[in-house]
């Protein structure tokens, strides 16, 4: 919602990168942690343009030594726009992956090692958006909807949820 605004004032990475921090928060208020936001963006900016020659980096090393970027913004980078494959683990793809038992896992880098690890590498890029959808649309985290879910029969917290054993991951 905030890009068509923020993206005509700044079209390009050299125009976020010369930004004033302040002048850029208000372009993204609406967003939670703006602040800390807006110094990433023109800190991850000002590196693009010095160190990587105004081109995104393009691999997992580069992305991370961007400010404000961890691993679910690098693969997410490395998936949409290099298509390279990756899998993005954000609060539903930890939630789903787990509930389903594909991993055992307690941190979002242990979830998405295991899932590299039971996903074919040619859907990795898709899995996370099948998960996060699922995670949107089924598997909420505080009441799922188990009785409404086509994996139902496959999810073992479902079994334990509908036994009236309600915690679940």
């Amino acid at each position: 919602m905030v890009t068509p605004a923020l993206f005509e004032r700044y079209p390009d990475v050299e125009s976020m990168a010369q930004a004033n921090v302040k002048e850029l928060e208000k372009y993204i208020k609406t967003c939670g942690l703006f602040s800390t936001k807006a110094r990433n963006i023109v800190g991850a900016s000002k590196m693009i343009v010095d160190r990587f020659h105004g081109e995104v980096p393009s691999t997992m090393d580069e992305l991370l030594a961007l400010p404000g970027v961890g691993r679910k913004t690098a693969n997410v980078v490395l998936s949409v726009a290099f298509e390279q494959a990756a899998i993005a683990v954000d609060t539903h793809v930890f939630r789903v992956a787990n509930r389903l038992g594909l991993v055992r896992a307690k941190t979002p880098h242990d979830v998405e090692r295991q899932l590299m690890r039971v996903v074919p590498r040619d859907q990795w890029s898709d899995a996370h958006h099948w998960l996060i959808h699922h995670g949107r649309e089924i598997c909420f985290a505080r009441n799922p909807n188990c009785t409404g879910c086509p994996l139902v029969d496959l999810c073992p917290s479902a079994k334990r949820f509908l036994r009236g054993n309600v915690r679940l991951r």
